[in-house]
């Protein structure tokens, strides 16, 4: 099947500040405020310093064609990125829509990914200071603070690094560890976050590495005191609902689209 889509359809115009939801009639109109967000993401992940060398992904499915998704080229700087260099990729790993090459592991983790999960419409994944380093453990964050609670329960482990992902047989190993949760930690590699929405999954994304970050700094001091269990999942049911999560990252795309709008064109 040719596809040829034109994504400066649908472009919305700005939005108010704060937390209106702006409704998409069209699938114009969703594509193309998904890509905004999609390249907003790779512009924050920049801007907070997830970006190494050409490692680092995070994908997006197409609203039409749900055995497709958008992701960025390989080789062009998190901070670069604009909505016009983004890739349509499919299931079988060719790209349909782009001049650039896709990254291999970008690839062979999410469509996998996307493919065993229809209720994920997004990932994101990089090499991630904490993140990565927090992996290494081989184990789940702790309840220890109102933030950590938002993973709880809703975490996986993928205990086996076997070097740079390069065939779908590994994509579909990530995909099964991460089998029904919402994150995973790959170890000895990084995290990957999973959403029903791009601007959920950049939120956990943001969030899980900041406690990875945490975590690392309270076990390092000393033994913590962990938040009960029934206690952990109402907070984790009001601070992580697809609601909060996405209410949570719309200051983050307000602040980047104003400071780089640039990333629309």
């Amino acid at each position: 099947m040719a596809i040829k889509i034109d994504i400066t359809k649908g472009r919305l115009p700005p939005k108010p500040k704060g937390l209106e939801m702006v409704e998409c009639k069209t699938i114009e109109e969703t594509r193309r405020q998904q890509l905004e967000k999609l390249t907003a993401g790779f512009r924050l992940f920049a801007y907070f310093g997830y970006d190494e060398g050409v490692a680092g992904h995070i994908t997006v499915r197409d609203p039409e064609f749900s055995d497709h998704f958008w992701v960025n080229p390989i080789g062009l700087h998190f901070s670069q990125i604009k909505v016009s260099d983004l890739l349509l990729v499919n299931h079988d790993g060719e790209v349909v829509q782009g001049d650039r090459p896709v990254n291999v592991a970008a690839f062979a983790i999410h469509s996998r990914l996307h493919k065993a999960r229809p209720d994920v419409n997004a990932a994101a994944h990089s090499h991630s200071m904490f993140g990565k380093t927090f992996s290494t453990f081989g184990k789940l964050l702790d309840p220890i603070s109102q933030d950590s609670c938002a993973f709880y329960e809703r975490q996986a482990i993928h205990n086996h690094f076997a070097g740079v992902v390069e065939e779908t047989e590994e994509g579909d190993k990530i995909a099964s560890a991460l089998g029904n949760k919402t994150v995973l930690f790959m170890q000895n590699h990084g995290i990957l976050t999973t959403g029903t929405s791009i601007d959920v999954a950049l939120w956990f994304f943001f969030s899980l590495e900041r406690c990875c970050q945490s975590q690392l700094m309270a076990d390092a001091a000393g033994a913590t005191t962990l938040i009960p269990h029934e206690t952990a999942i109402k907070t984790r049911e009001f601070i992580a609902n697809d609601f909060a999560a996405w209410a949570s990252f719309q200051p983050l795309y307000d602040m980047i689209a104003e400071k780089e709008p640039d990333l629309f064109d």
